[in-house]
């Protein structure tokens, strides 16, 4: 795609970067063809190509963003259905990025719009001020239908139960081993770590019984991820510092092999803190590092670990497997997890039309909520056709979006290979 940027615009290093990108893009129309949004509506601008073009003009022509433009930039999903697809190598995500950056510095939203986004930016990164406000929707839930529909369909994406804790909060957690073969740091997820405790706890059982050592710095709340999708780059990079500074400094000091993400879209961050911060002389080398250190809990496994799966008679499940997008498109992390499954002795069903989206994207169920429902319904009229006992993934936000549309079970991935290396029964699965 031919550009026209001036040079001293070419001298910002984000406008330089996506004018590169830019110009890979030869217009073929490839990547609307597995675009969520663009699927629904047939509307060039609800697509990857569409898109471009409209990041395009405003960039150029320093143009500030307005209702239009902002309403398409926002309804992308960063599924990155489109790099996957796109023969050219058009990295779509930071070029996503610096749009959203730029409608939100140059754009006024509508007051209640502006209002929904900073109670999200602000509440969700927090775990305490999170877990107070899922408490309160416990109380509220059963009153919803008295609501608006925005507000009440924001409520049923809230789980009815918040499971107890089973493990005590450490800083350190011993491998059960006499030799420790591993030393890991665990991201244990902002809202994650409040509304399903379990994902971390099989986490650490599962890395613990295969003499790998885990700590947890209780330091990191979030991966800065949420507010980096909403255009607030002075907040996501906030986190992005502290978050490198001190994992950096724990590896420097005591030694880490890897930085386990077990929620793709955290890791699909995290793998990006090296581009983000490549022209800061501070913390380029550090954030290089964090990148190359962090690893998803599958992609972990896979590469490191012989896992010693029980040899029981126990009872074997069909499990249909979402590949969330942040981990098919994001991480390039797809084959792993099926195949650890898989040997588990359990079947792994495939998902039709897999690589779409379930309409989850972090905030997007919030936000749009009417592509998000349609969407999820595609989704679980597909994995409805292939009959599963039970849904695994690995992505907290396709987990609560799945459940609130589908009767039939969704865990996470590592719940299972807990499960099957000799940890408890997932306790969503009690009636199986």
């Amino acid at each position: 795609m031919q550009t026209n940027f001036t040079g001293k615009q070419i001298n910002d290093t984000e406008t330089k970067s996506s004018e590169k990108i830019i110009r890979k893009c030869v217009h073929c129309g490839m990547c609307n063809a597995t675009c969520p949004t663009y699927g629904i509506t047939g509307d060039e601008l609800e697509g990857p190509r569409g898109r471009i073009y409209l990041i395009k003009d405003m960039l150029e022509n320093n143009k500030p963003a307005n209702k239009k433009i902002a309403k398409h930039i926002d309804s992308c999903l960063s599924c990155y259905s489109c790099m996957t697809t796109c023969p050219s190598g058009v990295n779509y995500m930071h070029l996503i990025d610096h749009g959203r950056n730029h409608v939100e510095a140059t754009y006024k939203r509508p007051l209640f719009d502006r209002l929904v986004r900073n109670i999200l930016s602000y509440t969700l990164p927090r775990p305490n001020v999170f877990l107070a406000i899922s408490m309160l929707t416990k109380i509220v839930k059963p009153f919803s239908f008295l609501f608006p529909s925005f507000i009440k369909n924001s409520l049923n994406l809230m789980p009815n139960k918040i499971p107890s804790k089973k493990i005590k909060n450490k800083r350190v957690y011993q491998s059960d081993g006499d030799k420790t073969i591993a030393r890991v740091a665990l991201l244990t997820g902002c809202v994650q770590r409040v509304i399903s405790p379990e994902i971390n706890e099989s986490t650490i059982r599962l890395l613990n019984r295969h003499n790998v050592e885990v700590v947890v710095l209780p330091e990191i709340d979030c991966c800065g991820s949420l507010n980096h999708h909403l255009g607030k780059k002075e907040l996501a990079h906030l986190s992005f510092k502290k978050n490198i500074n001190f994992w950096h400094e724990e590896y420097l000091e005591n030694g880490l092999d890897a930085i386990i993400s077990n929620t793709s879209g955290c890791g699909t961050t995290l793998k990006d803190y090296g581009f983000i911060f490549r022209d800061d002389k501070e913390l380029i080398k550090k954030a290089k590092k964090i990148s190359e250190l962090t690893k998803d809990i599958t992609e972990f496994l896979d590469e490191n670990l012989k896992l010693k799966f029980k040899k029981t008679d126990e009872k074997k499940y069909k499990i249909a497997y979402h590949s969330a997008c942040s981990m098919q498109h994001g991480q390039k992390v797809h084959e792993q997890p099926m195949n650890i499954i898989k040997e588990t002795g359990n079947t792994v069903l495939t998902i039709p039309d897999g690589h779409l989206c379930c309409g989850s994207a972090g905030t997007y169920n919030i936000l749009h909520q009417k592509m998000a429902k349609s969407l999820l319904r595609n989704k679980v009229e597909n994995i409805k056709k292939v009959s599963p006992d039970f849904i695994a993934t690995g992505n907290i936000g396709c987990i609560s979006q799945i459940s609130s549309g589908i009767s039939i079970p969704i865990i996470h991935t590592v719940e299972v290979i807990d499960w099957f290396t000799g940890g408890p029964k997932p306790y969503k699965l009690k009636d199986l």
